[in-house]
């Protein structure tokens, strides 16, 4: 069997869950997944691989293809960036099937996307985001690098969000509005104006903390 079309999971816990779920719905065989050390849950029956970061191992992933399933914006970005370097090797995309993505979408690579997720016109996704379950992304927003848009957020046309910046669950971000790099938007906020980088923002209407 043609092991390219195989794939190997970085990290295997909650996030990592949702991600072979995804992969599943795509008809994209997982087997095996890399950790510091081999989980002794394993719900899913993958092989232990070891870890990423062994020279041994990195060279073993150049012959599957590979995806980076943790929820922490830094370390998935360490992560991801190591083996794009080391191995000069893209990671995947993780599409569920019953996503909508417009053909004017540009989508970058290692990307989540999650059930029933839209992504309208003209909207450009970075490399490593995640954009979790049901969230609605608009026409023309920009995600900027390593971003996680929570479940049923919901970003209005022409929103920009730069790289690092996690949007929570059911925040909703007015149109036009320019988030910048490592904001925390809270659950349930409402953004109706942009947020300097590093912001951390709760509340409807937005409050900073």
């Amino acid at each position: 069997m043609d092991r390219r079309n195989q794939t190997i999971i970085i990290g295997y816990s909650g996030h990592a869950y949702v991600v072979l779920d995804i992969l599943h719905s795509q008809k994209i065989k997982s087997v095996g997944y890399c950790e510091l050390t081999e989980k002794k849950l394993n719900p899913y029956n993958l092989s232990y691989f070891g870890h990423e970061r062994d020279q041994q191992i990195l060279k073993q992933l150049q012959e599957y293809q590979y995806f980076v399933a943790i929820g922490a914006n830094q370390i998935r970005r360490q992560t991801l960036e190591y083996i794009e370097k080391e191995n000069h090797q893209k990671a995947i995309n993780a599409i569920h099937n019953t996503a909508f993505i417009s053909n004017t979408a540009t989508l970058k690579s290692g990307i989540m996307i999650g059930g029933n997720v839209q992504v309208n016109a003209m909207c450009t996704i970075g490399k490593g985001v995640i954009c979790n379950t049901s969230c609605v992304i608009e026409h023309e927003c920009v995600i900027g690098e390593f971003s996680h848009i929570a479940p049923g957020a919901v970003l209005c046309g022409n929103v920009t969000v730069g790289q690092n910046s996690f949007i929570g669950a059911r925040a909703v971000v007015k149109e036009g509005v320019v988030i910048g790099e490592n904001v925390v938007i809270g659950a349930g906020a409402v953004i109706i104006s942009d947020i300097p980088n590093n912001g951390k923002v709760v509340g409807n209407p937005q409050r900073f903390l």
